[in-house]
């Protein structure tokens, strides 16, 4: 296990410049510091910093791992949870997952060697029940946001995802649509499973389903959903109507249509679940069902502060909020 005397040899500084780095204790030049924190890096000194805060009893930090930073909607929770955690009098560690569970192994792990005191996940894989212990063998308090596990013993803060869809079915089937397709999130995801869920659900109540074809995943991210989208314009039975599980892939099924030269809502309709930001001053506006991210990320980190406090005697609490849907004028009625 590597020392501080280790981390001052290679960066080529002395012991007190590493401790005045990692303390904040004094003045260290931009290059030093940047020298120091990447031998830190190198030599994973981290454990050290860890059993440092071990012997504090708490360190005072708590880590959020999200699952696409370069997705808007996950930039909104950073914003949120950071307000949060000042308020509760902790200091946010920030980690980003990218959707791969892999990453997502390597994260937990990094957050146990820092000895934060809990962490609010986006879950990408089951991680979870591997890794989410202490260094004294204590399960680690832990919120998972938005997503959850099978079998996972953690608080959860999650959105109705299937009432989500069920509610963008239902508008676009009042408007008259029938051949409703949809873009997905990955199906393994139970934000992904709920939506598709709640639109499939919705349309068997009408004694409709989606045509073959009609139901593409787009993993979530824009470009992929711009590649499917167009594939499914340029069917001959292309669908009338189209729901886009996020509003990043609502943005990637605007620009297909937009290359295409269709029009919205004259030629095909389009909503989603949930917005980003900006998008509000796109024409036309875009209808969809909105989770109140500030109020969720204030109960994931209330629950987690209790879970700090008092372990894990409380049996685990799931919080569903409901989504709220918000009509725009991407969305018209059916043209024969």
């Amino acid at each position: 296990m590597a020392t501080i005397k280790d981390v001052a040899k290679a960066a080529g500084v002395s012991t007190a410049t590493v401790s005045a780095v990692l303390n904040d204790t004094a003045y260290v030049s931009p290059p030093l510091r940047a020298r120091v924190l990447s031998a830190v890096s190198a030599l994973d000194y981290a454990p050290l910093l860890a059993a440092k805060n071990l012997r504090r009893g708490r360190s005072q930090l708590i880590a959020l791992v999200v699952a696409d930073l370069a997705n808007p909607f996950f930039a909104r929770l950073v914003v949120a949870a950071e307000a949060a955690v000042a308020a509760w009098g902790y200091a946010l560690v920030l980690f980003n997952s990218d959707e791969k569970p892999d990453n997502e192994r390597r994260i937990l792990t990094r957050i146990r060697t820092l000895s934060c005191d809990g962490a609010v996940l986006v879950p990408v894989g089951n991680a979870a029940h591997r890794v989410q212990r202490d260094f004294e063998g204590n399960a680690m308090p832990m919120v998972l946001f938005g997503r959850v596990v099978d079998d996972d013993r953690s608080d959860t803060v999650t959105i109705d995802n299937v009432s989500a869809a069920r509610q963008v079915a239902t508008y676009l089937m009042d408007l008259g649509h029938r051949r409703i397709g949809t873009i997905t999130g990955p199906l393994h995801l139970t934000t992904g499973r709920g939506r598709l869920d709640g639109m499939l659900e919705a349309m068997q109540a009408r004694g409709l389903a989606p045509q073959p074809g009609h139901v593409r995943c787009g993993e979530f991210r824009e470009d992929v959903a711009y590649s499917v989208a167009r594939e499914m314009l340029e069917r001959p039975d292309r669908p009338s109507a189209l729901y886009a599980a996020n509003g990043v892939m609502a943005l990637g099924v605007m620009r297909a249509m937009a290359d295409l030269g269709l029009k919205c809502p004259e030629d095909v309709s389009i909503a989603s679940t949930d917005t980003i930001p900006g998008i509000g001053g796109l024409r036309p506006r875009l209808t969809r069902t909105e989770h109140p991210v500030t109020d969720m990320t204030n109960e994931a980190l209330r629950l987690l502060v209790d879970r700090i406090s008092r372990g894990n005697d409380v049996p685990p609490r799931n919080v569903v909020f409901q989504p709220t849907l918000v009509l725009g004028e991407s969305c018209g009625p059916v043209v024969a």
